[in-house]
Order: C-alpha cells, then sequence, then structure tokens
C-alpha cells in the first residue's frame, strides 16, 4: 500500500518555533471549544471541530472538499489503495467528494486529538482564481482529488484567527467570510493551488469528472451506466472511466456502492430503519447482496456493524 503525505514518525521530524507554537496554539483553541469524544458543528458555517481521547477504529463516509487541520495528535485517511497520514505539522485536502475511510492513531487523554474539518467554498475560490491568476501555470503533479501537504504559518494564523471568532461570535457574521476568503486564496498560491484550479476550471476533465462525481451524490440510489455518465461528462466511456478512476482511485460503480452503503449505514444509525429497509432505500432490489457488500465495506454485517456502532456511542457518553 502506498502512503502519502507524512510518514509513521513525522511526529519526530524538526520544526521551528514558529510552527510549534502555531500548532500549539490551534490545539489550544480546538481544546477550549470541545468536550471529550465529540465533533462540534460551529456556528461558521462548514467549519466543524474535533476531539478524541483514544485512537479509533476504521470508518467509512463520505468526505466533503474539504481542508483538515489536526492541533495535536495525527490521522489517516484511506482511498482505495493509498493511505495519507497528517499531524499537527500538515493539513488533509480533498477536491471532490471522496468514500474514504479514516482512523485516528494518536490520541489520549492526556494529549487528546484535536483537529477541524472546513468545507471548501468551490464557487468562491473559482472567483478568486479570476481575481488573482497564478504566475505559476505548472499542472497538478497527479488528479487524485485528495492530497497532503505542509502547513504554512500564515495558513496556520488565519484558521487560528477563524477559530478565535468562536470565542466572539457577534464578529462572526462580519469577518467570518473575509477570514475564510484569505485561506483559500493562501490554498490556491500553495502547492495545491494546481489541484483546486484543474477541479473549477470548466473544460477541464477533472472539472468534468467532479461534476458526474456531484451528479453520482445526488443520485446514488438510481441505476446508472457509465456509458451515460460519459456522455453527459463529454467523454468516451474508457476517457471518463481513466479520467475518474485518476481523480477517486476507483470506478465509478465502485464509488456509487461506497456511497449507497455509507447512507445505508447512516438510515440505520440515525433513523433507526432495519437493514432491508435501508437496502431498499439505497436502491439494492436484494438485501443478501446489500449484507455481503456491507460486509465486506464495514467488516460485518449490517445488524451487528449497528449494535456495536450504538454501544460504542454510548460508552463514549
Amino acid at each position: 500500500m502506498a502512503s502519502n503525505g507524512t510518514s509513521g514518525n513525522t511526529g519526530q521530524t524538526a520544526a521551528g518555533p514558529d510552527e510549534r507554537s502555531g500548532a500549539s496554539g490551534l490545539a489550544a483553541r480546538i481544546d477550549r471549544l470541545t468536550q471529550p469524544e465529540t465533533r462540534v458543528d460551529t456556528p461558521i458555517r462548514g467549519l466543524s471541530l474535533h476531539r478524541w481521547e483514544r485512537p479509533t477504529e476504521p470508518t467509512s463516509y463520505m468526505l466533503a472538499p474539504s481542508i483538515c487541520l489536526i492541533g495535536q495528535g495525527q490521522k489517516r485517511i484511506f482511498l482505495g489503495e493509498e493511505m495519507y497520514v497528517y499531524d499537527a505539522d500538515h493539513f488533509l485536502i480533498t477536491s471532490v467528494d471522496l468514500p474514504v475511510v479514516s482512523q485516528i492513531v494518536e490520541a489520549s487523554p492526556d494529549e487528546p486529538y484535536v483537529g477541524l474539518t472546513m468545507e471548501m467554498d468551490l464557487r468562491l475560490i473559482a472567483q478568486l482564481m479570476l481575481e488573482h491568476p497564478s504566475p505559476d501555470q505548472s499542472r497538478c503533479p497527479d488528479k487524485l482529488g485528495i492530497a497532503v501537504s505542509r502547513i504554512s504559518m500564515p495558513l496556520q494564523d488565519a484558521f487560528s484567527r477563524l477559530l478565535a471568532l468562536l470565542e466572539n461570535p457577534e464578529d462572526i457574521p462580519a469577518l467570518a467570510p473575509l477570514i475564510k476568503q484569505e485561506i483559500f486564496y493562501r490554498l490556491l498560491q500553495s502547492d495545491q493551488g494546481a489541484r483546486l484550479r484543474q477541479i473549477t476550471s470548466i473544460g477541464n476533465h477533472s472539472y468534468q469528472v467532479a461534476r458526474s462525481i456531484d451528479w453520482l451524490k445526488e443520485n446514488f440510489s438510481k441505476p446508472v451506466k457509465v456509458e451515460d455518465l460519459a456522455r453527459r461528462a463529454g467523454m468516451s466511456v474508457s476517457a471518463f472511466h481513466n479520467h475518474f478512476r485518476s481523480m477517486t482511485a476507483m470506478s465509478p460503480l465502485q464509488f456509487q456502492k461506497k456511497i449507497r452503503l455509507s447512507e445505508a449505514r447512516r438510515l440505520m444509525l440515525a433513523d433507526h430503519l432495519d437493514a432491508s429497509r435501508a437496502a431498499f432505500e439505497v436502491g439494492y432490489e436484494s438485501p443478501s447482496q446489500f449484507s455481503r457488500e456491507y460486509s465486506r465495506l464495514f467488516g460485518m454485517p449490517p445488524v451487528r456493524d449497528i449494535k456495536r456502532l450504538v454501544q460504542d456511542a454510548s460508552g463514549a457518553a
């Protein structure tokens, strides 16, 4: 399995005093705003905070176009056969919706994992691209919709100021949009700028695949043919299949299957549907096929998996 981003011993890599104080400052802010074993959806739209005091089991879910930062601890994300590891010195960026598996690998009561996720505003990014053309027109080295990069002090500082607004909520309406714009601007100027530009540039193959992903997200329960998706994207079937796989590390039908199974899991857990009803709701006609594919993705049959998740949630509470 390939590993991208940081290695397992990244926490031991050298970092300057400013970098260390920046990361610890971010961790302190998130620590003040969260409770153990929680995810907090903040008043700032698209921004959530996370705190865990123990490593977690691998968890499958759909990750929206986002930037993910860690104040303390370490996390790894799997996309297909690829693994991405990041920590307080690195950020993870996704430019399209992706079905990922995530796992917190460094966390303890004394040094909890604390992090944040902020969803991308691709329309604002496209506007910034027009207003601030990049002098560096180099192409992204790969087309995958996910990457890990070292975080710069200006980007870390912008996030720290965004978090500070949560302690002064009356300032959020006026200042949060300005700080978000700065964050997206700095991302465009970073080594991940080319990745964002290829997603938001109309006519680009990555843009067409991203729109296909949006369609699949909205229509995951419907039968789909790759030929129809390719025609919608204006590509040949082989070209579409290759571009889709290069961005998501899976085929369109594998992608749809993961969306269906993740949504079925949510329906069983949050809406208390039984396995047969959840299977039907997400587009499965055969309960036995649903159970086989669910077990393959989540490691156990639906009923056992949901029971375990409920027990884990009760134990954390």
